[in-house]
């Protein structure tokens, strides 16, 4: 899935967070009127794009009276994928590196480092 998903345009992905966010299958229709409100794509640039993540197994369509359209990939799978992507590509596969790196570029506020802590002390107690 990894090949599938890696071939992802960030059109595509914007597509993708309009079926991911509806949790069902859509019709072109409401995938069209979605996308009014952050695109000025025509409606055939819309199918191109349902066309191509249906060519990538990313996307199915199903034919009832016209053709739904559900994700086949998760929008957490995408983004881990994503995600493994960037630290691979960009810190030599290092998260740590990543961490340091929003650390010291002030990306991250003082709730978000608290937040952080928290999650890294998960486990913590089943070393004691």
């Amino acid at each position: 899935m990894g090949k599938l998903v890696s071939k992802i345009t960030d059109s595509e992905v914007e597509v993708m967070r309009v079926l991911w966010n509806a949790n069902r299958a859509l019709p072109m229709a409401d995938i069209r009127k979605t996308l009014e409100g952050t695109s000025e794509w025509e409606t055939s640039t819309i199918k191109t794009l349902l066309r191509r993540l249906c060519t990538k197994g990313v996307v199915e369509a199903r034919k009832k009276e016209v053709y739904y359209y559900v994700p086949i990939v998760s929008e957490k799978e995408y983004n881990d994928y994503s995600t493994q992507s960037l630290i691979d590509r960009v810190y030599a596969g290092s998260a740590k590196s990543l961490v340091a790196s929003l650390l010291g570029s002030k990306k991250l506020g003082n709730e978000d480092i608290e937040e952080l802590r928290d999650m890294f002390k998960v486990g913590e107690d089943d070393n004691e």
